[in-house]
């Protein structure tokens, strides 16, 4: 299988996503939306529920899905979505909640070198 990555972007719109979306379940492909949260407020409103429903038809175990836009999709349930984001940029938007509990939180840092080099001496 595939992970395809997605470079978001201001311009992207929820019918271009929700063509995505549905190529990802259709093809079984894990999906990576970079800097997810760069996508304008209302068209992640509309994602949030574009996201739902695939999400709801895996989890439910069926093998289709009836889309927003009324297409008959085929469930691949080996498909995957993930997002990156980096808040506190400009240009970035705080993500709704009902598109954040979605998705699992995990946090990423730049190591400390000194701590790690202090760590790695004293053994």
């Amino acid at each position: 299988k595939f992970v395809v990555v997605f470079n978001c972007s201001d311009q992207m719109d929820y019918r271009g996503l929700g063509k995505i979306y549905k190529g990802l379940a259709q093809s079984g492909s894990w999906g990576c939306f970079d800097e997810f949260n760069r996508i304008d407020l209302p068209v992640l409103s509309v994602a949030a529920q574009q996201i739902a429903i695939v999400l709801a038809c895996r989890k439910s175990g069926n093998d289709q899905f009836i889309f927003t836009d009324g297409d008959v999709v085929d469930l691949n349930p080996e498909f995957g979505l993930f997002i990156t984001m980096n808040p506190g940029y400009a240009g970035r938007q705080e993500l709704p909640e009902n598109l954040k509990m979605l998705f699992r939180t995990v946090a990423m840092m730049v190591p400390d070198r000194q701590i790690i080099i202090r760590v790695k001496i004293s053994e």
